[in-house]
């Protein structure tokens, strides 16, 4: 299948999807001059920048977008770092084939800052979702999740930094599970292939 990565930051988690051999055709951002830009064009990976002051709404981004996919062939899609809210303009054209990862245990911490949030909660356990995208708020359907701790010792550097060891290992794991078609939504439902679900949980 033919991936788009879309990306707004670093990087990391792609440099982690890349890393375990994952290919990728796409990366897009909605930031300029980004880490995730530099990493797709040390890669070889064709890259855009769509920069949402460029259009006078997220409508008219989003149908650039859809466009932009389009003439990439692109069938599915990897939201990392991503910080943009999707219209439907984009969910009804890849139906069940838009991902995306937020570092907590959704429900839980939806939205920004979640790792932020959870620490100034004193959280004992926190972790990582892989979901498929709907019209919502980080409300679509979970794939996988892993836990995270909160030790007592834990800065918000140090916590932070082992919630994105934990995304760098299941994001991947989910992506390629994904691509062979080991796991799929089917009407609102998450329906997976194998019965060994280890991966699912960020086990090794």
């Amino acid at each position: 299948m033919r991936w788009a990565v879309l990306v707004g930051g670093a990087g990391s988690n792609l440099r982690a999807i890349l890393a375990s051999g994952f290919p990728v055709s796409l990366v897009v951002s909605h930031r300029a001059g980004v880490g995730a830009l530099a990493i797709a064009q040390e890669h070889g990976i064709p890259h855009h920048t769509l920069l949402p002051r460029a259009f006078p709404d997220r409508f008219a981004y989003d149908r650039a977008l859809v466009n932009l996919l389009r003439a990439h062939s692109i069938q599915r899609i990897a939201l990392a770092g991503f910080l943009r809210w999707l219209t439907a303009d984009v969910i009804q054209q890849y139906p069940g084939a838009i991902v995306n990862l937020h570092p907590s245990l959704l429900p839980l911490y939806p939205g920004l800052h979640a790792i932020e949030r959870a620490y100034a909660d004193r959280v004992l356990w926190s972790g990582v979702t892989v979901h498929f995208v709907d019209e919502g708020h980080d409300t679509g359907p979970v794939i996988a999740q892993a836990p995270v701790p909160r030790y007592l010792s834990d800065t918000l550097e140090t916590f932070a930094d082992r919630i994105h060891q934990a995304e760098h290992r299941l994001f991947p794991r989910v992506l390629w599970a994904l691509d062979a078609q080991e796991v799929w939504l089917d009407g609102g439902q998450v329906c997976y292939a194998k019965e060994d679900d280890q991966w699912m949980y960020g086990r090794s």
